[in-house]
């Protein structure tokens, strides 16, 4: 996720290395680099150009202390007007009406139908409620089929007329259907075209006259930049939409739709999307963003991500086997399972301070535990629960058994006992502080 601007303004912040105090002099070539990171990340040039004339008016008026070097300060400076450019705060969606009616737009590709269903699951899953999904998309081949399968995988209701060709009539219908059923959040999944199209723009705008939406979200490619910020004006011009939604944040992503739009538009991003799966929904936090985007990491949603996906109860029971040494390789199956039901590896471990640049050109998919669950699942009880006893033959069973070599299987037992030893060390006080993240206790002085 923006790996190219992350790498360029990392180089510009280089350039004030060594340097006593920032000066108009010494500040210049490192605001150039910024402006050209930007613009490189297709940042609207005006933007772009605004965004270092406050920085550098900033810079230049504050006092570097002794014990911060001008590159740390520039760091803090640039990382807070990232997040201002991006919005300064994240801002909710209103969901108060009962049922709240919420109006998905975009065009053909952003993802519009795919969110619908991930916005369906997060009500439903994070905020208790009872979601309908409307298909008012009757143009796109298999668009109606799509939200359907969507809705059987989250549980969730899915409105449709198929005989119907009216998408007005069928978003009015769904209403009257939600409030006579009991639904509290009614998701319209609108058509989309490969381009701003009049008459679409018309059957939108009369769709959301007819069924007055407490929000209307304007999905966005991410990947698509600059284009996708001129579209969001004009969407926004016919529609005065609420908030925006940036979709497919795991792709290669340049950053010029994230930090634009909200200035074009002046509407604040409410929801970031990354990959296929229906829980790859979180919401905007713009002081998050530029962390990421600066290589801080964002330990916040990581710990997030942890209380919501790991038993709390099953954590404290872990720690007390660690401390009694008597983590065993079914505890470390189940720890995987837990680590994959919280997305993607690679994103998760981008997460952590300073991994984002490490992890830049290492291949962490989905499968990368495969090899490790095999060998696990080829296992006797007794070899799980009491690694020591195996024994050559032992290990070419298990190898021959998971589909691996006796080389793979050495090697994990190696990472196993190493993993142990490490949990074992972390048992204490540190150990305590996690299982106190995971019940949502939160470090200490960290705010949201």
């Amino acid at each position: 996720m923006f790996e190219n601007l992350s790498d360029r303004l990392d180089h510009s912040f280089k350039l004030l290395k060594g340097q006593g105090r920032i000066t108009e002099i010494n500040i210049a070539e490192t605001l150039k680099e910024v402006r050209r990171a930007l613009l490189d990340a297709d940042v609207n040039y005006k933007i772009a150009k605004s965004f270092t004339d406050k920085v550098k008016e900033i810079a230049l008026g504050q006092d570097v202390i002794s014990s911060v070097k001008p590159g740390q300060m520039m760091v803090k400076i640039v990382h807070d007007e990232l997040a201002g450019l991006m919005g300064g705060e994240a801002v909710d969606i209103d969901i108060k009406a009962n049922p709240a009616v919420l109006l998905i737009a975009g065009l053909q590709g952003s993802g519009k139908t795919t969110f619908a269903g991930k916005l369906a699951g997060l009500l439903k899953s994070k905020r208790s409620k009872n979601p309908l999904l409307v298909a008012c998309d009757v143009y796109r081949p298999a668009a109606i089929e799509q939200l359907k399968v969507l809705g059987e995988q989250l549980s969730v209701s899915v409105y449709t007329e198929e005989d119907n060709k009216n998408p007005v009539k069928i978003a009015k219908s769904a209403v009257r259907h939600a409030r006579r059923e009991g639904f509290d959040a009614v998701i319209i999944d609108t058509a989309g075209r490969l381009a701003i199209d009049e008459e679409m723009m018309n059957e939108i705008a009369l769709i959301k006259k007819e069924v007055n939406p407490q929000e209307t979200l304007f999905v966005v490619d991410s990947m698509t930049g600059q284009d996708a910020v001129n579209t969001a004006k004009e969407f926004n011009d016919r529609l005065d939409f609420e908030g925006v939604v940036l979709t497919k944040l795991d792709g290669d992503t340049r950053g010029g739709a994230a930090l634009s739009i909200r200035s074009v538009v002046d509407k604040p991003i409410k929801f970031m999307s990354a990959g296929e799966k229906m829980d790859a929904l979180d919401v905007f936090y713009p002081n998050r963003m530029a962390d990421r985007i600066l290589g801080m990491g964002d330990v916040v949603s990581l710990v997030e991500k942890a209380q919501e996906h790991i038993d709390v109860e099953e954590a404290r029971k872990l720690q007390k086997k660690i401390a009694k040494n008597q983590f065993n390789f079914d505890d470390f199956l189940a720890q995987i399972q837990q680590i994959k039901k919280m997305g993607n590896i690679k994103d998760l471990a981008s997460m952590i301070p300073g991994m984002g640049k490490a992890l830049r050109n290492m291949d962490m998919d989905d499968d990368a535990f495969k090899g490790i669950e095999a060998i696990i699942r080829s296992m006797t009880l007794e070899e799980r629960t009491n690694p020591v006893i195996m024994n050559g033959s032992r290990k070419k069973r298990i190898a021959t058994g998971s589909g691996t070599n006796v080389q793979e299987v050495n090697q994990l037992i190696k990472q196993f006992d190493e993993t142990r030893k490490l949990m074992k060390m972390m048992s204490g006080k540190k150990g305590r502080n996690m299982a106190r993240m995971m019940s949502g206790g939160g470090l200490p002085g960290m705010g949201r």
